[in-house]
């Protein structure tokens, strides 16, 4: 069953430095038929306006993963982390017990394009942490690079919970396939461009929880980047 969530029908905040599209219930946006979808809780594409950015705010008990596009970003927290992230890098930070932190584009002329991501992590009270690592696009390209996993491997950010998050460039006419473990569930975001999800037409911004399929074949449009969540 492949259930979609279209862009065009995602939540909307406008402010003078941000325009953000809600896949989920988000701030002062609350659709109670989109919560999330299992540990998945966030997935906000933001748009941030040059000098533009979130001012220092608190989080706790979640695995927040920003996933950069277009632009520069400007991160500083709590912990004593300080980096600016470019179109490739995963930055993960694990609010746990508490940390703050700050966004901000630092360019007075290009906007900043980022998915926020935020998912549960497996226990609470685990202690705050920060990792930033970048994927090159060969690494993408035409095939999905896993970008988190719970064991850090094959050069992933650590995430806290039981779930593998891949990402994938593709050509027109490029394809990969993914086989669903039983018992698992998907969820597809497209952060650009055009994609078919076996065979029906997805586009930037639309989502699909993805239950009860042995297989899904993604294949490139136009300017195609995706990403895929594997979920409890």
């Amino acid at each position: 069953m492949i259930k979609r969530r279209a862009a065009n029908e995602r939540g909307h905040t406008k402010l003078p430095w941000l325009d953000s599209f809600h896949t989920f219930s988000f701030g002062e946006y609350h659709d109670p038929n989109h919560m999330g979808f299992r540990t998945l809780r966030v997935i906000n594409d933001d748009f941030i306006k040059p000098a533009g950015g979130f001012g220092t705010h608190p989080h706790h008990d979640m695995e927040i993963v920003t996933y950069l596009l277009e632009g520069a970003l400007e991160h500083k927290d709590s912990m004593g982390n300080g980096s600016i992230i470019h179109p490739g890098d995963v930055q993960r930070m694990s609010a746990g017990t508490g940390v703050a932190h700050s966004e901000y584009n630092p360019s007075s002329k290009e906007p900043v394009h980022l998915l926020q991501i935020w998912v549960l992590p497996g226990q609470r009270g685990l202690p705050p942490g920060y990792e930033q690592k970048s994927y090159p696009q060969e690494e993408k390209r035409g095939k999905l690079r896993l970008i988190a996993s719970p064991d850090g491997r094959d050069g992933s950010v650590t995430i806290h919970l039981d779930a593998h998050v891949y990402t994938a460039i593709l050509d027109p006419g490029q394809d990969v396939r993914y086989r669903l473990p039983s018992g698992r569930h998907l969820w597809i975001q497209v952060a650009r461009g055009e994609v078919l999800l076996n065979g029906q037409p997805f586009q930037q911004g639309d989502g699909a929880a993805v239950s009860q399929e042995e297989s899904l074949t993604l294949i490139g449009k136009k300017g195609s980047e995706v990403l895929l969540f594997e979920l409890a």
